[in-house]
């Protein structure tokens, strides 16, 4: 009898886990870029910013989440610690409306939940109303948890054995609040910790006192769960808001333990019902917590600042600077964050691009050995890309979000092979022109610069196109792809020319000049490989021009000097 009570009890532990999951994924699929924007222009003061914690944790039933998404705020220096602190506030008292509600009997509303979340799942014909959908199913499976945990516990009311375990595990109030903590830190969830004590204490199991007592725990735990996830080890700085936010709490338990007692004897007179008490002494602990705190942030942000500086920043281009591991959960945000970490190692491509170039002018070999090291950065920032991207898709993407990662995979994927074009290319060609002591013309040298300028041109056309779908920009770049063909030919024509005439510098450097006519031309055509989803999705794309764009992203022969040619 009781390994199944304990059995059943587990479900539905679990069963309400999963149900604060649906609800919290589904609210940031739907609505998450427009809760940070919300949240970005609530900080002009520290009451705006509570009030913009209360509501973001509200909806995301997660003051974990609200810390997450806080953090990289001010890891990025977005937002000040001040008002970072008074959103931390606001989510603490966020997070107990929930609780608030579901202490009042609406089990009988969880039927109603499944039905419109089925409906609204199934035939939603928009992403976002989907994900109503699943925020509608999660409320429902929550409120069926905390149906089947209080039948669960009902039978088990006057087991003796049972009475005499969970008084002996509960008799002490800092063990309460101990065995709070560290399941509230279990579970990353303090929603469900209090919804359970509140079970309990309804069932009877646990003494009014150490129900109080457990709440304690369980908000102090809730703090402890963005101290691991939302900080990185290498920036002390990043500690700040989750060791304000944890400090706080830990504050608020040692100055209410003590008179735990006293407080218990008051709200019972007030509050009969110990599920309602608990939830009660919940949202007050929360809410006088933010009264005494939220006039001392200025001294606390200070201290922290002092306690923990920034990190000595060291410029790694080979690092990825924008892919941020907490934006994963909301796909819209991980896709712009994946965007900008690609037009970063865009750039990175460009400045070898005109590096190689000003080597091959100049005769420079110190620029070849510099466009080298670039492109073992480009390549990890290739790598990291597609790793990143790939994470996302292990969830759920809507049609155009799954689009969008496969432009920015494939994207990724042909600034890799342009970074190898001019690495193992042209580099060589600039390393061998100045091992010769070769010259170009001045025509040549003239022709050249010409078709390097147009195609770097193009690269920043491809950038814009990237980011914003332009088909009108689109539409340029494969008609400068077009003409960049007769530009090559023609240029081959009059190097030709110049040979036919007996021109030295022509003679010496006719392999040279054609070589990097065709590996700039080659770059171009890996540049226009961004118009292609562009014209494709406004039914403008020519079918040989699409079966072209199947190929922009496999590996060039000129990327890879060792393959037969």
């Amino acid at each position: 009898m009781g390994s199944v009570v304990l059995l059943d009890l587990m479900g539905g532990v679990a069963l309400l886990l999963w149900g604060l999951h649906m609800v919290h994924s589904g609210i940031l699929r739907a609505f998450g870029p427009d809760l940070r924007q919300l949240l970005a222009r609530a900080l002009s003061n520290r009451f705006t910013a509570f009030a913009a914690g209360i509501g973001l944790t509200a909806l995301l039933q997660s003051s974990t989440a609200t810390a997450l998404i806080t953090s990289s705020f001010t890891a990025e220096g977005l937002v000040g610690l001040v008002p970072a602190l008074a959103i931390m506030l606001g989510a603490n008292v966020g997070t107990t409306l929930i609780v608030q509600i579901l202490s009042f009997n609406i089990a009988a509303v969880a039927p109603v939940l499944f039905i419109i979340g089925l409906v609204a799942f199934r035939s939603g014909a928009r992403s976002r109303i989907k994900d109503v959908g699943r925020v509608s199913i999660g409320l429902g499976l929550m409120l069926l948890a905390l149906h089947i945990l209080l039948d669960t516990l009902a039978p088990a009311e006057n087991a003796p054995g049972m009475r005499v375990f969970m008084n002996a595990i509960t008799g002490d109030p800092v063990l309460c609040i101990l065995i709070g903590a560290i399941v509230t830190w279990a579970v990353h969830s303090s929603v469900a910790s209090v919804l359970l004590i509140m079970s309990l204490a309804y069932a009877q199991f646990i003494s009014p006192a150490a129900s109080l007592a457990l709440v304690l725990g369980a908000n102090l735990g809730s703090a402890i769960n963005p101290v691991f996830e939302g900080a990185h080890r290498d920036n002390p700085a990043s500690y700040r808001l989750p060791v304000g936010n944890l400090i706080n709490r830990l504050v608020g338990v040692l100055l209410v333990a003590p008179f735990l007692r006293p407080i218990t004897e008051i709200l019972q007179a007030w509050q009969p019902d110990l599920a309602r008490l608990t939830a009660g002494f919940h949202i007050a602990f929360n809410v006088a917590t933010a009264v005494i705190f939220i006039g001392l942030l200025d001294g606390m942000a200070r201290l922290l600042n002092k306690l923990l500086p920034d990190r000595v920043r060291q410029t790694d281009p080979s690092g990825p600077r924008y892919l941020d591991e907490s934006a994963l959960e909301t796909p819209s945000l991980a896709l712009a964050d994946a965007a900008r970490e690609t037009l970063h190692m865009g750039d990175l491509v460009e400045v070898m691009l005109r590096k190689v170039m000003a080597a091959m002018m100049t005769n420079d070999r110190a620029l070849v050995d510099e466009v080298s090291r670039m492109d073992n950065s480009v390549d990890n920032l290739d790598e990291a890309i597609k790793l990143y991207v790939t994470k996302l898709t292990r969830g759920s993407l809507d049609e155009r979000e799954g689009q969008r990662a496969m432009e920015i995979i494939s994207f990724a994927i042909n600034l890799e092979h342009m970074g190898d074009i001019i690495d193992k290319n042209l580099s060589e060609l600039a390393t061998k022109k100045i091992k010769r002591r070769f010259q170009f013309s001045p025509e040549g040298a003239e022709e050249l610069s010409a078709f390097h300028k147009r195609t770097t041109d193009s690269l920043r056309i491809a950038f814009g196109v990237f980011m914003s779908g332009d088909v009108n920009e689109a539409r340029k770049l494969l008609a400068e792809k077009s003409n960049l063909r007769n530009v090559e030919l023609a240029a081959t024509e009059r190097h030709l020319d110049r040979l036919r005439e007996g021109r030295p510098e022509s003679i010496e450097t006719t392999s040279l000049h054609l070589d990097v006519l065709r590996d700039l031309r080659r770059i171009h055509s890996h540049i226009c490989s961004v118009a292609y989803p562009v014209l494709d999705a406004a039914g403008e794309l020519p079918i040989q021009q699409r079966a072209e764009s199947d190929l922009a992203s496999l590996p060039s022969p000129a990327a890879h000097p060792s393959l037969p040619r």
